[in-house]
């Protein structure tokens, strides 16, 4: 199993990032949240989770063994695969899906594209003895580095990423706006999750 890589990004793309290794470009399956966290030219250690398929070895990336962990109990669940277990991922932190499991939370879990009131109910019942007792109070999201990607272009690219019409990116970018422009580093990882609130309340 490859626990983590570490290297220099040479490119963050729509839902990937290859990290070089030893002079070898790793292809790396991220979140947005997580790609959000990366810059090219600049060392990133991910933690990773290796899935063999017949046709595919594909490599997920993640920003701690926490996260990690919470991806490869997250597709115990029936019906629930990488892409998907990443999606989650992608909405929710694992502390705050463990605080979402534990008060038997439906609308945290809806919030996540390709979950329906239904399917959530189910999970809510699979994780609940899975995922383990909330830590504590539910950490807040680093702020993202400066770089030359602008908050709004990161943002939208990881609406898109999830699914979401660039129509609708563009929509829940400008909602916002103006939180982004209280903070003196606006912190992408938190804008997506009031983004993906104000989506779901539209929807």
């Amino acid at each position: 199993m490859i626990a983590f890589v570490q290297g220099p990004v040479a490119v963050v793309g729509a839902g990937v990032a290859v990290v070089e290794v030893g002079g070898v470009g790793m292809a790396v399956q991220c979140t947005p949240t997580t790609l959000a966290t990366l810059r090219v030219g600049e060392v990133a250690r991910l933690a990773t989770s290796l899935v063999v398929r017949e046709d595919s070895l594909t490599l997920f990336g993640f920003v701690d063994d926490d996260e990690r962990a919470t991806f490869e109990v997250l597709q115990a669940a029936p019906g629930v695969g990488p892409k998907l277990a990443q999606a989650i991922l992608g909405v929710h932190s694992p502390e705050a899906l463990r605080v979402a499991v534990a008060g038997g939370d439906e609308k945290a879990l809806i919030a996540v594209p390709g979950i329906g009131k239904a399917k959530a109910a189910k999970l809510l019942l699979e994780y609940k003895d899975k995922l383990g007792a909330p830590h504590g109070t539910v950490p807040a999201q680093k702020p993202v580095a400066s770089g030359p990607a602008p908050w709004h272009e990161q943002l939208h690219a990881a609406l898109v990423g999830l699914g979401y019409a660039p129509r609708e990116a563009d929509e829940a970018v400008a909602r916002v706006a103006p939180d982004a422009e209280a903070q003196p580093v606006p912190d992408v990882g938190a804008l997506l999750r009031l983004a993906l609130r104000g989506l779901n309340r539209a929807r």
